[in-house]
């Protein structure tokens, strides 16, 4: 018996389309995964809007956007930057918080700063967004070590320096070093390096600091790096919310781990405080504990986040 050819259209379009919607894929990878084209893809998603099978409401998420900045910024004596996304793509909101971070730092950057950043898929997404522009003499630093040990998941490290240095007409300076050294005798040697004593006054004298909050789950950028051994791991994940530039916090905001925090190379968290801007960008659900942490802590004066974070960070 042959099967009707408008059935198998039908379950071809609920396929992409829950692949598209329900699990954040592209469209390129949905097409490799049901061996179409990417323009049949296209076709077969907006064919499952016209059957209905997809339904899109549209709200004015302006409106609350702005509610949550007031409440969220009474909440934290700090700037709240509520970025409106009310859809389901995450790879889309990820996008977006990027692309409104691009924007404002575009904005804020005047001649003479000096920008430390961090790295990150977040931060990547920032720098790949920037446009060139016309800002002279600014400089730009990495605030943290930046080689991995391990084979780990791409940190960006240098891709968003680079980009940085790129968009404000400058050369990029660089903490070609392990994130973590094997021991605090290591690290202070190091930094007794002419270069590197310069690049980490260079981080502390920036003006302006942009960088996320790690999370402690398994698949934390900072457990892949080969830094860590299985009980200090243990230790993060029952006593840390997070990283902040690769430094463990618990839920106070304070070092969970001392001896760990002395072999960490860069910029100190209580440095961040005296920044004029110092800005931190996140996006997702999981790190709603270590962004609320990194604000009472004072660490940051501004924040840049997707609307649901910002919805649990107002609970």
């Amino acid at each position: 018996m042959v099967k009707n050819s408008n059935d198998e259209k039908i379950k071809q379009s609920l396929m992409a389309a829950h692949l598209y919607y329900e699990e954040n894929k592209g469209q390129s990878e949905i097409a490799n995964q049901l061996g179409i084209s990417r323009p049949t893809v296209s076709r077969l998603l907006q064919q499952a809007k016209q059957l209905g099978f997809v339904k899109i409401q549209i709200e004015n998420p302006l409106l609350d956007a702005k509610e949550l900045e007031n409440l969220l910024n009474k909440k934290y004596h700090a700037t709240i930057k509520v970025v409106p996304t009310n859809y389901r793509n995450k790879t889309a909101i990820f996008d977006s918080v990027g692309a409104y971070t691009a924007d404002y730092l575009m904005k804020i950057v005047k001649p003479g700063d000096i920008i430390g950043i961090g790295w990150g898929k977040t931060i990547h997404a920032v720098t790949n967004q920037l446009e060139k522009q016309s800002v002279k003499d600014v400089r730009v630093v990495q605030l943290k070590g930046s080689v991995s040990i391990g084979e780990c998941e791409e940190t960006y490290a240098y891709e968003s320096i680079n980009e940085l240095a790129y968009a404000f007409n400058t050369k990029a300076n660089y903490l070609p070093l392990p994130t973590i050294f094997d021991n605090q005798l290591t690290r202070e040697l190091v930094e007794q390096d002419r270069f590197i004593k310069d690049v980490l006054e260079l981080g502390r004298k920036a003006n302006i600091a942009l960088f996320t909050v790690g999370t402690v789950r398994k698949e934390a950028l900072l457990f892949q790096q080969g830094y860590l051994n299985e009980d200090q791991k243990a230790e993060l994940q029952l006593h840390a919310v997070g990283d902040v530039v690769s430094r463990f916090i618990d839920s106070k905001g304070q070092i969970v781990n001392n001896e760990l925090n002395n072999r960490t190379i860069g910029i100190e968290l209580e440095e961040l405080k005296a920044k004029d801007s110092s800005i931190i960008i996140a996006s997702g659900l999981g790190k709603v504990a270590g962004v609320h942490t990194v604000l009472s802590s004072g660490y940051a004066n501004l924040g840049i986040f997707d609307s649901a974070l910002a919805h649990k960070g107002g609970n």
